[in-house]
This record gives C-alpha cells, sequence and structure tokens, in this order.
C-alpha cells in the first residue's frame, strides 16, 4: 500500500517562511507530520492566485516552485522530488518521502504551450486549469457569469497536449461546462484531485452524481477533499456566524506581506486557534464521501486529496497530516477490505499517474 495525498498547498506555506523539516504546532504538512500518518508521498500544489496577472502568475509560479526545490534540498535525508510511480516506489524504498508537483491554476502558463511544456520538464505531473476566477483556459466554477462556457479553444489545446505530454487534467475548481468539455475531448482519464460530492454537500466546487459517473466512466478519479464546508454545507452556516473568517482574512493578508514578522504571524495562527476551536465536522464525513463515490461507480475511481495548507479549518479529528492514517481506520471499520483500502489510500491515483 502506497499512501498518497494527491493536493496539499504546502508550497504557500514554505513561501511564507515554514521550515517543512520540522514538526510545526501551526501547520497542516511537515515531513514529521508526513511520517507520522503513514504518508507516503504527496503532491505539493503550486497554487496562484486567481488575482495575479498572466506575468505575475507564471512569475509567482516559478518562485513557488525554487522554494520546495530549496526545502527539499535542505532536507535530503527526508524526501526527494519525484516524478513518476516508479521515483515514488523507489523513493518509499530508500526510506524518503515522495514528492510530487502540481500546478493549481493554468493561469501560470499564460495563452503559451511553450510555459505549459516548461512546467512540465520542471517535474509538475497535473495542472489544475482554473482556481476561483476564469482564466484563458476556461471557465472557474466561482463566478456566476461565465466567460467562455466551459472550455476556451486553447484550453482544448492545452488538453490535447497535456494528454500527449502526459500530465494529468484536474477538474476541481472548473465549471460544471468545463468539465464536460474536458471529457469530451481529453483522450486520457482526466482526475479531480480534491473535490467532494454534491449529493452530500450541495456547493458548487462539488461533483455531481451525474459528473462523478462521467469521471469513472473515462477511468478517472475522485479525490475527496477535507474541507468541511465542502464536507456538510451546514459548516459554512457556522463559519459565517462566527465571522472569523472575515476578520482573519485581513490578520492573514497582513501575514502574507511579511511572513518574517513575528507579531504578524502570532496573530495568524491566534486566529488559526479560533478556528480549530469551533464545533467543526467529524472527520468520518471523509469515508461518508468516500462511501457515495463507492456507491455510485466502484471503489477504483476515488481517492484521498486533503487540501491541506490551502484549507484554514480542517474537521474535527483531523487536524493536520500526521492524523492521515485515521481514514483508513474508519474505512477498515467500515468493512473495506486491504485490497480496497490500498487502491483508494493512493493506489488509484498511481495507477491512473502511470
Amino acid at each position: 500500500m502506497f499512501v498518497l495525498d494527491s493536493h496539499c498547498d504546502t508550497p504557500s506555506q514554505i513561501h511564507r517562511l515554514r521550515d517543512i523539516g520540522v514538526w510545526n504546532r501551526h501547520g497542516q504538512v511537515d515531513f514529521p507530520k508526513m511520517k507520522a500518518g503513514g504518508v507516503d508521498g504527496a503532491f505539493f500544489a503550486l497554487y496562484v492566485p486567481s488575482s495575479l496577472g498572466p506575468a505575475e502568475a507564471t512569475a509567482y509560479a516559478v518562485e513557488l516552485l525554487a522554494d520546495v526545490c530549496d526545502a527539499l534540498e535542505a532536507n535530503r535525508d527526508k524526501a526527494v522530488l519525484v516524478r513518476n510511480t516508479c521515483e515514488a516506489l523507489e523513493a518509499r524504498s530508500r526510506g524518503l518521502l515522495a514528492i510530487f508537483l502540481g500546478l493549481e491554476n493554468g493561469s501560470a502558463i499564460q495563452h503559451s504551450l511553450s510555459l505549459l511544456r516548461f512546467f512540465h520538464r520542471m517535474g509538475v505531473r497535473y495542472v489544475t486549469l482554473a482556481h476561483a476566477g476564469h482564466n484563458d483556459i476556461c471557465d472557474s466554477c466561482a463566478p456566476a457569469a461565465k466567460r467562455w462556457g466551459g472550455l476556451s479553444p486553447f484550453g482544448r489545446e492545452v488538453v490535447a497536449e497535456m494528454n500527449r505530454l502526459g500530465m494529468l487534467v484536474d477538474v476541481s475548481h472548473i465549471s460544471d461546462e468545463a468539465f464536460y468539455d474536458v471529457l469530451e475531448c481529453s483522450d486520457a482519464p482526466v482526475v479531480a484531485t480534491h473535490s467532494c460530492c454534491r449529493a452530500l454537500s450541495d456547493h458548487k466546487r462539488n461533483l455531481s452524481d451525474d459528473m462523478i459517473r462521467a469521471l469513472a466512466a473515462n477511468g478517472g478519479v475522485v479525490q475527496v477533499n477535507f474541507y468541511p464546508v465542502f464536507l456538510d454545507a451546514r459548516f459554512a452556516r457556522t463559519l459565517e456566524l462566527s465571522g472569523i473568517e472575515e476578520r482573519g482574512g485581513k490578520v492573514e493578508a497582513e501575514f502574507i506581506r511579511d511572513p518574517a514578522d513575528p507579531a504578524k504571524r502570532a496573530a495568524w495562527y491566534a486566529v488559526e486557534d479560533e478556528l480549530a476551536a469551533l464545533e467543526r465536522p467529524s472527520y468520518r464525513l471523509i469515508a461518508d464521501h468516500i462511501d457515495h463515490v463507492v456507491s455510485l461507480v466502484g471503489v477504483d475511481h476515488v481517492g484521498l486529496g486533503s487540501d491541506f495548507d490551502g484549507i484554514s479549518v480542517t474537521p474535527e479529528g483531523m487536524e493536520d497530516i500526521s492524523r492521515f492514517s485515521m481514514v483508513l481506520e474508519e474505512l477498515r471499520l467500515r468493512g473495506y477490505s486491504d485490497q480496497e483500502i490500498g487502491k483508494i489510500a493512493g493506489g488509484n491515483f498511481l495507477r491512473i499517474l502511470g
């Protein structure tokens, strides 16, 4: 069994000066926590905010890539960058954590297939086509008014080139119309690296039952997200009533602007503590969403993509990646076999990556 988390936003936290070689009291992912959680490998997503212009987006993604490379160089005894399943298995045999790269938000490639190829050469193995805003590739699920009505003409070129390169197309965050356009034009299985089930939590970021069936028919995999709002829509009201996110957003913005300032870091950590003190949905809801996907399309089309370090609040009992094995234990308690758990834990995603 190879345990894989298909989506962690840890590069953003490295950029904010987190030392991922040591255990951080505040921080959802670092190398000691991955070891404690029995996680063999993870995709570190180079997350690019939709607020950045094309040139800024590319520059920021490259800066995050450099940050990850520096962090891995400083922790050569703990982790290594890998590009495929064979390298990941070799890393584990050497006692090292396997770190894959993803690019979250295709705006970083601007309108250039050459830039797409550049990120592939640098080790990026999937691209989340959009994030919270539309870009030259496709529509996001977030804004109500759409730009393209799905994939753009350039977006179709991007999907074809990703198929040729062997990069995985990630449909998390994109509009429903863009989702179906991707399935229509992709010659290879596609993935949702960090998405939940709309039937259990009615949120536009989640996948409907029809979308899950279509993704599975394409040969793809749904990697269940750990964000409480995506697991249980009722938690959104809890967050809203608390007022913490609105107030905390300003505190976080100050911290991002100057992560070396101890006072700004402490202020953000205080917000994280407030969020953790809220009454949160149980981590067992992660297994509920897995159960739902399995009931629709079987055990070969589901996995785990936490979104750790990209979510400000976690489920009760799943505070960071050191708790990852609890999901697998919950699946055992629900009657899943070791073979089935191995598929969910990472086997399904690695099969498609291969």
